[in-house]
């Protein structure tokens, strides 16, 4: 075969080549076409602003938690393994979004099924009200498929440890279906912690996915409960090295900021770099203060308010209890969705949320879902 480079190129033939361009050109007709270009339409069909559904079954695994099936009205988005939808909701005439995990297949969606997860959280106000009010046949309004707690082959290594705790359980049950069915090529290795055996969830699922495919290990370990099938404790540099003796290996964490935090130092020796290790929260932070308060002032577009706010709770938070809504998705620091501008005051940012640009670390940019105020404070927010 001919090998081509710059230097066999032939400048003799552009003006024939610009000739062909101008009769071709003069063929085409004046008007503009009104037909929407094939790629905007599957770049809508791909990443939809918001999408209509119908609750078509309701799982109840226990008093506090509960699955919704989602039917689409008109199709859903195909999503990967490990991403969320961000749920919107209308609340005594305010409207709330929040971020819940798909922990139904990647192929369900080709049918418009979706499936959500959602556990009731001391002080939830939308976790409450979906769990108290949905029923069959509710209408539901969603984003698209959003976030990046994915498999990427280019970025992971071929064996994954997935570390989950509580309700974290939910994008790992996406990606052990779309290893079992497919989709997905790596070895998962679950470590799923849970106080006593009645708090695991889609345990039989689990068993199930793990006897149909070889690539799949669950192992599960309670906190507060003594079962010879199961281990004991917390999961630590010891459990770690037990499953997974080979690195190198990808470590995906969703759970409680807690476990995430220990989960990461005990992960320490092992020395994995830094691409290998990801981290989801599947909810808010909120931080022990004892009910103290600060004022915020707020400016949008140009008109300042002010609003009292608990230390313990997030900006965001506070914002919206009192009908200021910056837009939000991720809740937990990562999609800068909510950026807001600091003015004046101090915050406090957990360190494994903070996932701000160095620019906006550099000009006082802030994401309020993910920020919580020490001292009276001024800032701007820009909602849509």
């Amino acid at each position: 075969m001919e090998n081509h480079n710059l230097n066999s190129l032939s400048l003799s033939k552009f003006p024939e080549f610009m000739g062909n361009r101008a009769v071709e050109k003069s063929k085409a007709s004046d008007e503009l076409s009104s037909d929407i270009p094939a790629v905007n339409k599957l770049s809508k069909l791909l990443h939809p602003e918001s999408q209509s559904f119908v609750v078509c079954e309701i799982i109840e695994h226990n008093e506090f938690c509960k699955s919704f099936l989602l039917k689409a009205e008109n199709g859903c988005a195909y999503f990967s393994a490990g991403q969320y939808v961000s749920v919107f909701v209308e609340i005594e005439g305010k409207k709330y979004s929040r971020p819940y995990s798909l922990s139904s297949s990647p192929k369900d969606s080709l049918s418009g099924i979706y499936r959500i997860t959602v556990k009731a959280v001391s002080g939830g106000l939308v976790s409450n009200y979906i769990l108290n009010n949905w029923e069959i046949g509710t209408k539901v309004t969603t984003s698209g498929p959003q976030g990046n707690f994915t498999y990427e082959p280019l970025r992971d290594a071929s064996h994954v440890l997935a570390v989950a705790g509580g309700s974290g359980i939910t994008p790992f049950i996406s990606l052990a279906k779309a290893i079992a069915e497919g989709d997905e090529d790596f070895s998962l290795t679950l470590l799923y912690g849970a106080k006593t055996e009645n708090e695991i969830l889609f345990k039989d699922e689990l068993e199930a996915l793990s006897k149909k495919c070889e690539k799949i290990r669950t192992v599960y370990v309670l906190s507060h409960e003594d079962n010879p099938k199961y281990e004991k404790g917390f999961i630590n540099e010891n459990l770690i090295k037990k499953y997974i003796p080979k690195s190198p290996f990808s470590v995906f964490i969703c759970g409680p900021q807690a476990m995430i935090s220990f989960v990461k130092s005990e992960l320490e020796s092992f020395s994995l770099e830094k691409k290998y290790v990801r981290c989801e929260l599947p909810g808010e932070v909120f931080l022990d203060s004892q009910n103290e308060t600060v004022m915020i002032t707020v400016n949008v577009h140009g008109e300042k308010s002010k609003v009292k706010a608990e230390k313990s709770e997030s900006i965001l938070r506070s914002l919206e209890k009192n009908g200021i809504f910056p837009p939000s998705s991720c809740r937990s620091g990562e999609c800068g969705f909510c950026r807001s501008r600091l003015i004046s005051g101090e915050v406090y940012i957990p360190e494994d949320m903070d996932k701000r640009r160095k620019a906006d670390l550099k000009y006082g940019y802030i994401h309020p879902c993910c920020t919580f105020p020490l001292t009276d404070i001024e800032m701007e927010v820009f909602p849509k």
